[in-house]
């Protein structure tokens, strides 16, 4: 199925038809694309209205994605070095301000149709704009020179916003390419006096041309641009405009704006600060801005103000709305998003409203106020523009809807404001971006949210009722990221994009596959969505099939095909039966149905008029497998399928039902279906004929027999007797059935009774006894039922049960026998003193006491308990008294006194027989003495009085302490108060001074409560006491202290799982007790503990949250509430300010597989995980603790894996990682000794020691002193290792680090620095006689005329063809002719025939056919051709390619080539480059890399250039260790900048000066008596050998040779550190110039020169040099950095040279001439081998002509290599002569570095190189008169470059030096015979030799 459908898709996407596909599954949309970016941030996004391609705008990046979100381009814009506060930005003028790296922020991105190209405006450099190709994102320009090209460089990403005017779709042909022009709106920042705040700017056709941007009209008074007044700045320091969102309509420009509202703000800084929306128009070809209009716009619902704009969007209404509104369908509409309220714009509130404007209203309000002010009412009324209050000028003015404004009643601000009309308001999500579009005549609306959703919104007018404005559908985009205000459609309205910060998503604007009915589908509410009928889904109209047509695509809910089966159930014993179905809302089924039963059927169904189908049941009575299980009924779908589309498009239940299954009368009648129940037989049936006969049939629920309810059943136990049930209908057994029964079950044991049937309303069951076990229950519940025919049960009520009751059981006393039901007849026996039936009592007439007799009164009453025991004298104490035969009523209590004091019983509270309460009266002694509680039942006597033993004593509480002593204000704090006596009385209250303290509990000496809220504030407050009556005060006080308060929360983050470590700051904290920290999320609340540090710092646990959703996202979720559980402190429950953010736990995989990894003791573990470091800002990390069995190992964190140092354990070991109260267990490690031994072996070694062991103990005694020495060299080892162990670690760590950032740097470094390449002369000759500078010929020759005729002559010989082949194979026939002399004599002679291009290819192609030919002749592997330079044809093939490749070059492969030059250049001087041996830290050579650890730093020195002013100093970082002419390189590097090498002053020419102070000036030199001399080595001098700091002032200056400079007139001395003494010059003028350190002559004291390494091979090498060389192996990794660093230039120059289709030109003829002829060649030679074919490919252009350039990049450019470039180089050289061999590459561990560095690069580029012999071969082929044309033109070019006479001259030395040989040649060949050729040439010949 799958592949069916992946094969349907990609042919819809093929040809592009709009078809759906069905969904088989409903499910919620999916976000169908999506662009996820981790290192930057995404602004900004656009997506070009005609092709769909999406481009975004990002920090640092500007990306373009193809229709579905896969990256096709990325441009880099940032990070740049800049500084807000240079202005101009450093790019045009040096600035004095630190330059730091800069992430540019874009601000801007809008497709400039017109022009063809992408316009980018960031933040750098004062906010400047890059125009880009829309292709490819190629940088076209980026102006940055004047002042209009500079639009802000607020950092803010939205603040801005642009209207390009004038690229409308008009005919594109007809329209120039500047014809645009772009209003943009931007906050500034505060810098008025730089930016525009509103402006009209011209896009000119040239990028770069100074005119882009400049102001669309510009004179002294007025220009097309506002800028906020500096008044209005200096009283409002915040003021600023941010513009959100801008468009055009009809002949207006508007933006809507979000500005600091100055009526409301406070004039100081501190005060809150409130924010406006406003509207601004313009007219559109306004070129002075009079038509500038402002209008406030806000909206209101509920009586709530919403006036923070926060996006917006114009629309033209559908149809519905436009109705609605009473418009005409095109005048636009706008929808704008506002939040609550006007504070916070950085963080507004979530509170959001989306409201519909109308233009016509917006332009109505702002025609009246025109039409106003032209009248003179009123002012201009625009604060913040005009610093005064300006009126308007009455001026009699026609005001039409076109009006744009004159000189006069301009700029204008509206007072009213515009109000919206709000549709629909949320108030968690937060709305932030809105997009609309229509869809038939229906208004959609998107709304992104700051949650992450998409809400889906249908506008058809204004509410109420709701329905005109349904949010219908919410799609959840990027869970918890805001989705930001850029929200846009594919051209074609089937998608929307939307931006969040890390992604891009891309989502179908309708989802409608995912209702699967059609009630849900078009009950949905979204407009988009039908029913397509026959095809049974929701899709749009134009995804169904046949939807024109009626009745096929449903659209309202009343459509909904319905469907009725008559009859819709039956038995499933019946036989197949015709079922009529009738379904309404159906299109035409002439075309045929399907009936279909589930799985069990499926038969073609007889269509009748009027939707009536007849279809056939199936018959379950022969499978009866179908129906078990599904109890009495099995409901089956009965669907309808159309022949037509194969598909069901109705469904609906049909229900075969069982009536055997019931198994009870009442069931059976009481079924929905037609069941009848047969008594005699017991069983339930729809057949009645199965009833034996006609009596026995029930079908009414009155007609079973059944047993009816009565009262209790009661049934004393142990007593014989009947029970007798009032019944109906109850059959009488048949002859042959057994009689009726009565089955007790009690307490698990079944009892089975003989019943009597009376007749059929009455049964009885005989006379038994019933018992039950115990007397822990006075009465037990027992079940029953009555059986007959062994087990027919009859029905009865399930609740009826027979009470089955003992007397004596719980009542064993007189009260409470007596309390017992009276049904149960139960008496007190005076005989047996117990509770018995009447006739268990003997003499019952006496003895027996029972309810029926009046007054009786239970004698002997008991006091069993009294509490509490004790009590205040005051009274009020409530006793409770308990006891047996306490009376039956309270009336009966006639006497309560407790230790003599009366109490008053309570009636509420008594208990009859077993409880009396009552309240103390107050003792009127002073002090009562204590006693028992004496009481009466009804009379005094003897019988009916009694005594307590225990005594109730009187007490006074009193107390003495409170602590805590203070607490906070609100409360909460839980109060312990000490004293005596404080459990007395029965209630207490204590109260602070008038409020009430809560009670929680107490004891003898202390009462605990909890304080309330102080009504006074803080300060103490009284404690006061109430025991029942009494009332207990004390001096002691209670100090209610200010409440606590939070500050800080350190880190303000934890993980979901929560438990990591959080430290509070704050005030007061002491005061609490518990400190808990608490969090809400999802409607769940979460706590967890704090403990208190001092009254300021408290540490807490993060509470956890119970996230549900399946993952969080990376970058965190926010609960709904975050604050402190403080005692009763409310204000601190939800804490406001910093939001505290939740990252996802860190989660971890399983050790190796299935949990158990095998290690070596010792060895590291690696645990790998994701999460592991929350994203968060700050350096707080989580904190691990790892375990290895009871074990702690140390940690190395990383994103992905925790590193852990295993301890010295063996055996299985459990792995725990504890993290934030998460316990992980990723599984076992198995960790195994290296070494075990066997038994067998260990007693062999023990045999064998033991013979050993004498000779030992005697050699031992020898050897004792050379262990001690042994031992000393093992430590001195060891040590060595560790600290090589440590350095190899640093190095791979340094190397790692620095590769990151290097990268970074050099991309930056390498934008728009301008290439100086050569002039075509100096190019060709450096190729063609390389290392000569002035060749003979480029000069004119001097020479008597007799020579120039003979060289005259000697020209037309070479331009015969067979001359000039017969004179090269002669010169090269000569063991003489060298071949230096073969390249000089190609080298003349492709200069001498520089003027015929065409004739030289001729010859080259002949001689390249020669050495074919003779190549195969002499048996040579036709491999081999034109590998080495051993003829003349393989050096003129060179200068060949030289002449025709230099257009190619300056277009397309210079960039890329010089780029890398830069690049490696750069990157070499990074780090240390040793002077004299050329060895650097950075290389690609193995053979020039430092392997020593070299100590340098970097410095910053400000440098003041030759002739340069103090305050021109440029910044250039140099290093520490380099000498002073490496330094004085980077200086000139830096201060000629972009200029080519030959045109600046060298290095040698220049000296350094270290300039202290204003008269001190050092010289700096390589070599000068502070030169370091040790042992025949001397060292040069480098920055850190003059102890040069960072940021020193240098200048370079010209050499002077003065008096200075001459020896002995300064003399140094060594020992001498610092120059300060030597410094104290005297200040007569000559003492200000340079002093320069006499130098030291080299040549007599013989010593050797060094600066970093010394070179290895001298002998008095150190032992520890020996060490460090031992391992230099592992600086290797340096190489792998730095070809990491440069992978970009390298892959960049290789895809440029070997790619057919390039940016500026086609593919050079040349190369595709010269591939054809070897083709050729090799087609009339018969080689079929690709690979020698792929060889002379390779041997005649890469390595004839790119390696030499590539090696050689002075040959093209005006540049300086040197060594260490050079050895970069190479290896690059050699990796693209391996990208090129065919053959394959074996690698081993001793093949060469270059080869390893690159192994896995080579077969990548060996792909690109065979794609492009491929794709030239794929080209047409060139005729030899095209060929001939470009060589002539190419010759008509450069024909003047070289003298040809020169060149012919040169050539003729060849003649004169092989004249036999060459005379003899041309006689032997018949061609030469025939014309005469020696002739000729013995004619030049004497010529030439009468001039000499």
């Amino acid at each position: 199925m799958r592949s069916l459908w992946l094969l349907v898709f990609s042919f819809s996407v093929l040809t592009g038809t709009n078809m759906a596909f069905p969904m088989i599954l409903s499910e919620r949309p999916e976000v169908t694309g999506s662009f996820k970016v981790k290192d930057t941030s995404l602004t900004h996004l656009t997506v070009h209205r005609k092709t769909g391609e999406v481009f975004v705008g990002a920090i640092n990046r500007v990306y373009k994605l193809s229709a579905n979100l896969t990256e096709t381009r990325s441009h880099q814009t940032g990070p740049v070095e800049d500084n807000a506060k240079c202005y101009p930005p450093p790019s045009v003028r040096a600035c004095t301000q630190k330059l730091e790296s800069t992430d540019n922020v874009n601000k801007l991105l809008l497709v400039d149709y017109a022009g063809n190209r992408l316009v980018a405006c960031g933040s750098i450099w004062q906010g400047v704009c890059q125009f880009l190709r829309l292709e490819d994102l190629f940088k076209l320009g980026e102006p940055h020179h004047r002042k209009e090209h500079y639009l802000s460089g607020a950092k803010e990403s939205d603040g801005m916003a642009g209207v390009v005017v004038g690229d409308d779709d008009g005919d594109l042909k007809k329209k120039k390419k500047g014809g645009s022009r772009l209003f943009i709106g931007a906050a500034i920042d505060g810098k008025s006096e730089y930016f525009p705040t509103l402006s009209s700017r011209k896009l000119v056709a040239d990028e770069e041309s100074v005119n882009m941007f400049s102001l669309v009209y510009q004179d002294e008074f007025v220009s097309s641009q506002i800028k906020i007044p500096s008044d209005t700045l200096s009283q409002y320091p915040a003021f600023d405009i941010y513009y959100v969102y801008g468009f055009s309509s009809r002949t207006y420009i508007y933006f809507l704006t979000l500005q600091l509202d100055t009526q409301l703000t406070q004039v100081d800084v501190t005060g809150e600060k409130f924010f406006t929306s406003k509207i601004v128009r313009m007219c559109s070809n306004d070129t002075e801005f009079y038509s500038y209009v402002e209008f406030p716009l806000g909206c209101t619902k509920d009586g709530v103000e919403y006036r923070l704009v926060q996006a917006a969007y114009k629309h033209r209404p559908g149809k519905i709305l436009a109705q609605a509104l009473g418009l005409s369908e095109d005048e636009d509409v706008l929808f704008v998003i506002f939040s609550q309220g006007q504070k916070n714009r950085a963080n507004p509130p979530r509170e959001t409203v989306l409201c519909l404007f109308t233009l016509h209203q917006i332009n109505l309000a702002m025609r009246e106020r025109i039409k106003s002010c032209y009248r003179g009412e009123g002012k201009l009324s625009l604060p913040w523009l005009l610093n005064k209050e300006l009126p308007c000028i009455n001026t009699p003015k026609q005001i039409g809807d076109d009006f744009c404004g004159l000189v006069l009643n301009q700029p204008l601000g509206g007072l009213m404001v515009i109000e919206g009309i709000p549709l629909f308001d949320d108030r968690t999500d937060g709305m932030a971006s809105v997009a609309a579009y229509t869809y038939g005549d229906h208004s959609v609306v998107f709304v992104g949210t700051r949650s992450g959703h998409l809400k889906k919104i249908r506008v058809n007018g204004v509410p109420p009722p709701s329905e005109n404005a349904l949010l219908y559908e919410t799609v959840t985009v990027v869970e918890g990221s805001p989705i930001l205000r850029d929200m846009v459609f594919s051209p074609d309205y089937q998608y929307i994009y939307l931006l969040s910060d890390k992604q891009v998503s891309r989502l179908p604007v309708e989802s409608c596959s995912q209702y699967s009915s059609c009630k849900t589908c078009l009950g949905s509410g979204d407009p988009h969505c039908g029913w397509c009928v026959l095809h049974n889904k929701c899709s749009r109209k134009e995804a169904c099939e046949k939807w024109a047509e009626p009745l096929h695509f449903s659209t309202e809910l009343k459509q909904c095909v319905d469907i009725t089966v008559t009859p819709d159930n039956m038995s499933v014993t019946s036989v197949s039966t015709q079922l009529s179905v009738k379904v309404a809302n159906v299109p035409n089924l002439s075309a045929g149905v399907t009936c279909v039963f589930e799985e069990l059927t499926e038969s073609p169904g007889e269509v009748l008029a009027e939707g009536q189908i007849l279809c056939m049941s199936p018959s379950l009575r022969d499978v009866p497998s179908v129906t078990q299980g599904y109890g009495d009924k099995r409901v089956v779908k009965l669907s309808l399928k159309s022949k037509e589309t194969g598909l069901k498009f109705i469904t609906t239940d049909f229900v075969f039902y069982n009536c055997s299954v019931l198994q009870s009368c009442s069931s059976c009648v009481s079924s929905p279906f037609p069941c009848n129940w047969c008594k005699y037989r017991h069983i339930c049936t729809n057949n009645v004929a199965e009833c034996s006969f006609q009596e026995g049939r029930v079908s009414s629920a009155e007609g079973c027999p059944q047993i009816l309810p009565s009262s209790d059943i009661l049934v004393p136990a142990g007593i014989v007797r009947p029970i007798t049930l009032r019944a109906r209908n109850l059959p009488q057994p048949q002859s042959g059935q057994k009689n009726y029964e009565c089955v007790f079950n009690i307490q698990g044991k079944v009892q089975r009774i003989p019943a009597v049937r009376f007749n059929s309303s009455c049964i009885q069951c005989q006379n038994t006894s019933y018992w039950y076990e115990g007397n822990e229950m006075g009465d037990l519940p027992v079940d029953f039922s009555i059986v007959w025919d062994g087990d027919f049960p009859i029905d009865k009520p399930s609740s009826m049960r027979a009470l089955l009751y003992k007397c004596e059981a719980q009542r064993d006393s007189c009260g409470l026998c007596l309390k017992a039901d009276s049904t149960f007849e139960c008496g007190w026996c005076l005989a047996d003193k117990k509770c018995l039936l009447k006739q268990h009592c003997p003499s019952a007439e006496h003895n027996w006491m029972h309810q029926g007799r009046r007054n009786i009164r239970c004698s002997h009453p008991r006091i069993t308990k009294i509490r509490p025991l004790t009590g205040p004298k005051e009274g009020g104490t409530r006793v409770t008294i308990e006891g047996e035969n306490l009376g039956l009523q309270v009336r009966e209590i006639t006497h309560v006194r407790v230790a003599g004091v009366r109490c008053n019983p309570a009636a509420a509270e008594y208990i009859s027989a077993e409880r009396i309460v009552c309240d103390m009266e107050e003792s009127l002694m002073s002090s009562p003495p204590g006693g028992p509680v004496e009481l009466c039942i009804g009379d005094c006597s003897a019988e009916y009085r009694t005594q307590s033993t225990q005594t109730y004593s009187f007490v006074m509480p009193s107390f003495s302490r409170v602590r805590p002593e203070k607490g906070p204000v609100s409360g909460g704090t839980r109060l312990t108060i000490s004293g005596r006596h404080l459990d007395a009385g029965s209630a207490v209250t204590v109260f602070l001074a008038q409020e009430e303290c809560l009670f929680v509990r107490r004891t003898v000496r202390e009462i605990v409560c909890v304080t309330p809220p102080s009504a006074s504030g803080s300060g103490p407050s009284s404690v006061k006491l109430f025991i029942d009556k009494a009332e207990i005060t004390s001096d002691t006080r209670y100090i209610y202290t200010e409440d606590p308060n939070i500050s800080t929360i350190e880190p303000n983050w934890s993980i979901i799982n929560g438990s990591t470590s959080l430290t509070v700051t704050g005030t007061n904290l002491l005061t609490i007790q518990e400190p808990k920290v608490r969090a809400k999320y999802g409607g769940v609340e979460t706590t967890n503990i704090c403990s208190l540090v001092n009254d300021s710092v408290m540490t807490c646990l993060a509470p956890g949250i119970i996230y549900t959703k399946r993952e969080a996202p990376e970058s965190g979720v926010h609960p709904d509430e975050f604050g402190f559980i403080l005692d009763h402190v409310s204000a601190l429950l939800i804490l406001n300010g910093t939001p505290f953010t939740y990252y996802p736990n860190p989660t971890f995989e399983p050790l190796g597989n299935a949990g158990i990894l095998e290690v070596k003791p010792g060895s590291p573990i690696i645990l790998k995980g994701k999460n592991l470091i929350p994203p968060a800002p700050g350096n707080i990390r989580l904190n691990y603790s790892v375990t290895i069995g009871e074990t702690p190992c140390l940690l190395t964190v990383s994103e992905s894996q925790l590193l852990c140092d295993s301890p010295d354990l063996t055996g299985e070991q459990r792995v725990m990682i504890l993290v934030g109260g998460l316990e992980y267990s990723p599984g076992m490690l198995h960790i195994y000794s290296d070494s075990t031994l066997t038994l067998p072996a260990i007693i062999g070694i023990g045999a064998g020691g033991g013979v050993l062991l004498i000779a030992i103990i005697a050699v031992l005694i020898a050897y004792k002193r050379k262990t001690r020495d042994a031992d000393r060299t093992l430590k001195r080892l060891q040590l060595q290792m560790d600290n090589l162990e440590s350095r190899v670690a640093l190095e791979c760590k340094e190397a790692f680090a620095e590769l990151q950032t290097d990268i970074q740097e050099l991309t930056n470094d390498m934008d728009g620095v301008k290439i100086p390449f050569l002039e075509y002369r100096t190019y060709t000759m450096r190729v063609m006689f390389p290392g000569i500078e002035e060749h003979p010929v480029l000069k004119e020759l001097d020479s008597p005329a007799n020579v120039e005729k003979a060289l005259r002559l000697f020209s037309q010989l070479l331009h015969n063809k067979m001359f000039l082949l017969t004179f090269i194979h002669t010169l090269e026939a000569q063991r003489s002719f060298s071949m230096r002399d073969r390249g000089n004599v190609a080298s003349l002679l492709m200069a001498a025939l520089q003027g015929r291009m065409e004739y030289a290819t001729v010859v080259l192609k002949q001689l390249l056919a020669d050495l074919i030919e003779k190549n195969l002749e002499n048996r040579n592997h036709p491999k081999l051709l034109l590998r080495r330079t051993e003829s003349v044809a393989e050096k003129m093939l060179t200068n060949w390619f030289t002449f025709l490749l230099h257009r190619f070059l300056k277009e397309c492969a210079g960039e890329p080539l010089f780029m890398l030059y830069c690049a490696i250049k750069q990157q070499m001087e990074k780090g240390p480059i040793d002077a004299i041996t050329g060895e650097a830290r950075y290389s690609l050579s193995e053979d020039k890399l430092i392997r020593q650890q070299i100590d340098y730093k970097q410095l910053t020195l400000m440098c003041i250039p030759p002739e340069g002013e103090a305050g021109t100093e440029i910044p250039v970082k140099v290093l520490n260790c380099d000498t002073i002419t490496q330094v004085k390189d980077k200086l000139l590097d830096a201060v000629y900048k972009g200029i080519p090498y030959s045109q600046r002053p060298q290095a040698d020419d220049m000296d350094l000066e270290w300039r202290q102070g204003r008269l001190t000036r050092i010289i700096l030199q390589d070599e000068d008596v502070t030169t370091k001399i040790e042992s025949d080595w001397k060292r040069l001098n480098t920055l850190a050998h003059y102890q040069v700091t960072d940021g020193s002032l240098v200048a370079l200056v010209q050499k002077q040779v003065s008096a200075y400079n001459i020896a002995n007139s300064f003399t140094f001395t060594r020992s001498l550190s610092r120059y300060e003494s030597l410094l104290r010059t005297s200040s007569s003028p000559d003492s200000l110039r340079s002093r320069a350190p006499m130098i030291t002559p080299d040549q007599e004291t013989g010593t050797k020169l060094w600066h970093l390494v010394k070179n290895h091979e001298h002998a008095d090498q150190r032992e520890g040099d020996r060490g460090s060389k031992m391992v230099s192996e592992i600086y290797l990794t340096r190489l792998l950095a730095t070809k990491g660093t440069l992978q970009k230039f390298v892959d960049d120059l290789f895809e440029t040279v070997f790619s057919t289709a390039h940016r500026g030109s086609a593919l050079p003829l040349a190369i595709k001439y010269m591939f054809d002829f070897l083709d050729e060649q090799a087609d009339k030679r018969q080689i079929t081998d690709p690979d020698v074919r792929h060889t002379w490919k390779s041997n005649c252009l890469p390595l004839r002509f790119w390696v030499n350039v590539i090696k050689n990049p002075q040959f093209v450019f005006d540049i300086h290599k040197n060594s260490i470039t050079d050895a970069c180089l190479s290896v690059v050289a050699q990796t693209f002569m391996d990208s090129c061999s065919t053959s394959e590459h074996r690698l081993g561990k001793d093949s060469p570095s270059n080869k390893l560095l690159y192994a896995k690069d080579i077969p990548n580029y060996k792909s690109w190189v065979e794609r492009y012999y491929r794709d030239i071969s794929k080209m047409p082929s060139i005729s030899d008169q095209d060929m001939d044309a470009y060589l002539v033109e190419q010759s008509r070019l450069h024909g003047n470059e070289f003298n040809t006479l020169s060149a012919l001259s040169e050539l003729y030395f060849y003649i004169n030096k092989y004249k036999e040989e060459i005379l003899t040649a041309l006689d032997r060949d018949g061609y030469c015979r025939k014309h005469k050729l020696r002739h000729k040439l013995e004619q030049a010949i004497n010529l030439m030799s009468g001039s000499s």
